[in-house]
């Protein structure tokens, strides 16, 4: 169901902007992304992009609708950092079948209630099909998705609630997108639980990115190693690691060490030379390092100019004056090491590096806090705030690599940490292809969050189209079920339940086609077929195969890697998709100027913005 994305201005403008919008992405779903590059017509400057999100950054959004995606996938994007092209494509189809169910003469209401109870069904199918990540790897998994589809078969809907318990889902509309809680998402936990396979679970959720998931299994690896004595499930904490990239190098040269790389200059690495083996006095600010830096309660407004009759005294003998008193008070510290969360000015690292003082800028908030739990520093918001208490001890240096040869400007790398273990790992990624080290990266990231949101929720779901394909079957049985007993009452409940299927029909086939394996024609039969040979099946013996996998072991005696996808991604990227299509929908509904919507007249003329 792609449908045309040609705007007809008599129409909801919003819906078909957003179906729109929706294309540009299609070429990111799937393990096989596509690079694409994207040009400014004006300056001629391009960027390479490898993602949705990575789209939307770089684009120059004019319209409303617009604005409303990017805010979407930034908010999926800053908690999950992978799920934004699954978003924007649901989105898409949705607001499309929307837009079909308004042309039926279906009220916004009724669309609104319907697709709530189809999300519903699809959140209901995702708890009862998740599988435990305790043991999984080790022993056989307690609940296949076979087994899943044999319990769906006993969910049924009465009116607007689920017997199972959980109720309708409550529409709470927002120009602003929240982390969802995902209740019931984990288990309850068993005695004597085996520890979850982490480079199993890994293998799964790598989507194709093997390398950038290798380089998790290594950081969670050494995690694990720096901190034994933790008896708790194993788990891995994405808050402290750091990445270090590094552009000049080959990509097989990216690794894993733990401690915060850092690159720095090359008077920066003498001070560095000069303090390695001892162990330093640390002290940590979280904000930037500068006479005129204001945290966000005391910023000064822009655009004010002070006029005075006086001559004014030099900016620059201000900020002499309050660096000299710096640098006297962190002389008289001893502090040997300043940990920055924001901007240094050359001139101060120029004069801290005379006192043979390291100073390091954009430093993470979670690196900060690492480092003040191991060293008993504590981070300041203002330089003159420090005192022999905020300083803290145990912290050390040492050279890595110096990398002046691959960069036109010296540049050496430096590994900070502490005595005592504090889990920091840095993962340092490489590419001879300097536009494409914010690929290498972002992929990374995405591998880290579906491994680290894994281990906390505890579970997985069945991947390569498994859970939406007994979304589907679950959802046309619904709609099937519908027809049967609410005939005259609920008669577009049915249609439109059916058209949510077709959505996720249109997700699952296009993520086939994008594995270059299949044509669209051929996927959707595929799926058709799947869906016919499960409606033939009874109970526990229907089943999904993975479809993403089909053809995959043509050329290759190798056994097909079982693939999953993350419960709380793929839950909040669908209910940000609906309130997305929602959202646009109320707002082409509601604001309108000086017309009348109750009248037939008025409804021929009526253009809804």
């Amino acid at each position: 169901m792609l449908g045309s994305t040609i705007i007809n201005h008599r129409q909801h403008v919003g819906l078909q902007k957003l179906s729109g919008l929706a294309g540009i992405t299609h070429s990111f779903l799937g393990p096989n992304k596509k690079y694409k590059f994207i040009q400014d017509e004006v300056s001629g400057e391009s960027a390479l992009v490898f993602s949705c999100f990575g789209i939307f950054e770089n684009l120059q959004l004019t319209c409303a609708v617009g604005q409303l995606v990017y805010e979407t996938i930034q908010a999926q994007q800053k908690v999950y950092h992978t799920g934004s092209g699954c978003l924007l494509f649901l989105a898409g189809a949705w607001s499309r079948a929307a837009l079909e169910f308004l042309q039926s003469g279906i009220s916004v209401a009724d669309i609104i209630s319907a697709m709530s109870e189809g999300m519903d069904i699809c959140l209901d199918v995702c708890r009862k099909c998740s599988v435990s990540t305790d043991g999984l790897g080790v022993e056989k998994p307690t609940v296949e998705a076979s087994q899943a589809s044999g319990h769906l078969q006993g969910t049924t809907k009465v009116g607007h609630k689920t017997l199972h318990g959980c109720g309708q889902r409550k529409i709470k509309l927002s120009r602003h997108f929240y982390e969802a809680r995902s209740e019931n998402a984990s288990p309850v936990p068993q005695p004597h639980q085996q520890r979850p396979d982490i480079k199993h679970i890994a293998e799964g959720l790598s989507h194709g990115c093997v390398d950038a998931m290798n380089l998790v299994v290594e950081a969670s690896r050494i995690q694990s190693k720096s901190n034994p004595q933790d008896i708790r499930c194993s788990m891995f904490d994405v808050t402290k690691v750091v990445t270090c990239v590094l552009p000049g190098l080959p990509e097989d040269q990216a690794c894993v060490l733990p401690g915060c790389i850092v690159l720095v200059s090359a008077e920066q690495a003498l001070v560095a030379h000069h303090l390695k083996e001892q162990h330093l006095k640390v002290a940590l600010i979280n904000g930037d390092l500068a006479e005129t830096y204001r945290h966000l309660g005391f910023k000064k407004p822009t655009g004010i100019q002070c006029v005075s009759d006086q001559s004014d005294c030099s900016s620059s003998s201000k900020d002499e004056e309050w660096m000299e008193k710096i640098v006297t008070l962190l002389l008289n510290l001893q502090v040997n090491l300043i940990l920055v969360s924001g901007l240094v000015s050359e001139k101060v690292i120029q004069r801290c590096c005379e006192h043979r003082m390291l100073v390091v800028e954009k430093v993470k908030a979670s690196v900060l806090r690492a480092f003040a739990n191991a060293t008993g520093a504590v981070p300041v918001t203002y330089a003159m705030q420090w005192s022999k208490h905020c300083v803290g001890s145990g912290a050390k240096v040492a050279i890595w690599r110096d990398l002046s040869s691959h960069e036109r400007k010296p540049s050496i790398s430096v590994n900070i940490s502490t005595v005592a273990n504090s889990e920091l790992v840095t993962v340092i990624l490489t590419s001879c292809v300097q536009s494409k080290l914010q690929a290498v990266e972002e992929q990374f990231w995405a591998c880290a969050y579906r491994l680290h949101h894994t281990l906390k929720d505890k579970v997985l779901l069945p991947g390569a189209g498994v859970t939406e394909m007994l979304c589907i079957h679950q959802l046309q049985r619904q709609a099937t079920q519908h027809v049967k007993h609410h005939r005259a009452a609920n008669h577009y409940r049915a249609a439109v339940l059916h058209l949510m299927a077709d959505g996720l029909i249109d997700y699952i086939s296009t993520v086939m086609v994008n594995t270059g394996r299949v044509s669209k024609v051929r996927a959707r039969t595929a799926v058709s077929q799947q869906l016919q040979d499960c409606n033939t099946c009874r109970g526990v013996d229907a089943k999904f195969s993975q479809l993403f996998l089909e053809g995959e072991q043509e050329d290759s005696d190798a056994p097909a890697v079982k693939i999953y996808d993350n419960l709380s991604v793929k839950q909040e990227a669908w209910r940000k998709a609906l309130d997305l299509v929602f959202l646009v929908l109320q707002t082409d509904a509601e604001v309108i100027t000086g017309v009348d919507q109750q009248t037939d007249a008025a409804q021929e003329h009526l253009m809804l913005l």
